[in-house]
């Protein structure tokens, strides 16, 4: 009998968390980006990657790992900022002098948190719908279409329910939708030049799991986490 878990898959799996905890670490920077007039919150270096990975683990296993393993990344990120906000509330030891700038990292305003992953929830959902269902219709084929198309679709979603909820009222409406556009264009752009090296990725996976997945006949319904 084939392995329902394959070490491939479980790498994958733990990079996916990591990089989706990272991101939301360094959203508290804002970057320049180069001599443009534009910037980008730091967890664009990282957050991309998420949304690759999913699209590995759509495209070889399936959408049914890529919803559990959506989850997984959901609940440690939900772990995480529930911890540093318990960790902003204690009292610290009267000789440590580090407390402004650790709760200026870790005190995330509570509408960011609630955006942060419901942002995360819908988009990497639709990042694997898409995948799953391009490949369908594809028969197998045009890879890298589905992948850019993917990660469009499930930044675009992302980015249209972060930003409202996170800045709504906060920045003006003309500043937000330059904001979602520059993440949207950026995170794209992200994902077409680092498609070499996900097709090399995904091919080897392929090969040494023996593994293509196609979803005929899979329940699309979100909750459905059991569902392997």
């Amino acid at each position: 009998m084939k392995k329902s878990l394959s070490l491939s898959f479980m790498l994958l799996s733990i990079l996916f968390c990591v990089c989706l905890i990272t991101a939301n670490l360094l959203e508290i920077k804002v970057i320049k980006i180069g001599s443009l007039p534009l910037s980008v919150t730091a967890g664009m270096l990282v957050f991309p990657i998420s949304y690759i990975i999913n699209d590995c683990i759509a495209e070889v296993w399936g959408f049914r790992k890529a919803r559990l393993i959506i989850w997984i990344g959901f609940l440690a990120n939900f772990f995480v900022i529930a911890m540093s906000q318990l960790a902003v509330m204690l009292p610290a030891a009267e000789y440590w002098d580090g407390e402004v700038h650790f709760n200026f990292v870790f005190g995330m305003a509570p509408r960011i948190v609630v955006a942060s992953l419901i942002a995360f929830l819908t988009g990497s959902f639709f990042n694997a719908y898409v995948m799953s269902r391009m490949k369908i219709v594809s028969n197998g084929k045009h890879f890298s279409l589905r992948a850019i198309v993917s990660t469009l679709v499930g930044e675009s979603v992302d980015s249209v329910i972060f930003f409202p909820i996170a800045f709504g009222g906060v920045i003006p409406f003309d500043e937000m939708l330059k904001l979602m556009a520059v993440q949207i264009v950026l995170k794209t752009a992200y994902e077409i030049v680092i498609l070499p090296v996900t097709i090399k990725v995904v091919n080897y996976i392929k090969r040494i799991d023996e593994c293509d997945a196609f979803d005929v006949n899979v329940s699309y319904k979100f909750w459905r986490i059991g569902d392997l």
